[in-house]
């Protein structure tokens, strides 16, 4: 009678991959691709994306950074005070976009009195964010802005050109491109929402 050993064995259970886990993981797969592609087809269709010019809009944007452009959010609603627009200026097609801050909005009358903003005669509420402008340009007159016009600045007040400049001056609606919603990472900055 032959003896059996109750030893270890080293008998390996060979494992097999079944038709669900196989199932499970080109599923997982295809959501991946079609998210994908869904972002894709959003950002291509909604956004745009452009390159910060210029020191004009630091310490919000650096010169070179890579910004993502809302282009359907004013087909909704307004441009607000505060947000950051792309624009080009006086519809220019064969100029570069411009990001700026709007200031004042259709039918206000801005004017630029000692350095600062005042929009129908009140001191627009800046805090110490920005620097007290040195050259108000042509809002050292009241300049009255149309039911259509947005006046913008740079955050950068004093190496702007916006629409405190002749060759700007206010801005249309039909010229406005969209809101900056997203930049991506630079050496100042990580990728983020544009504020």
């Amino acid at each position: 009678m032959a003896r059996r050993s109750k030893g270890l064995t080293f008998y390996e259970k060979k494992k097999r991959v079944s038709k669900d886990m196989v199932r499970e993981i080109l599923v997982t797969i295809f959501y991946c691709f079609a998210a994908v592609l869904l972002a894709f087809v959003l950002v291509f269709l909604v956004g745009m994306k452009i390159s910060v010019i210029g020191v004009s809009m630091e310490p919000a944007l650096y010169n070179g950074q890579e910004i993502f452009i809302n282009r359907f959010i004013y087909k909704l609603f307004q441009p607000g005070r505060g947000d950051i627009i792309a624009f080009l200026p006086n519809g220019n097609q064969n100029s570069h976009y411009y990001l700026k801050r709007v200031v004042g909005l259709p039918g206000e009358r801005i004017q630029i009195i000692g350095g600062y903003v005042y929009i129908d005669g009140e001191l627009l509420d800046e805090g110490d964010t920005y620097d007290k402008i040195s050259d108000p340009g042509i809002a050292e007159n009241e300049v009255i802005l149309g039911s259509d016009e947005y006046f913008v600045l740079g955050d950068n007040r004093n190496s702007s050109e916006d629409s405190r400049s002749g060759n700007i001056g206010p801005v249309k609606k039909e010229t406005i491109a969209g809101k900056a919603w997203f930049h991506l990472s630079s050496e100042k900055e990580p990728m983020g929402f544009v504020d």
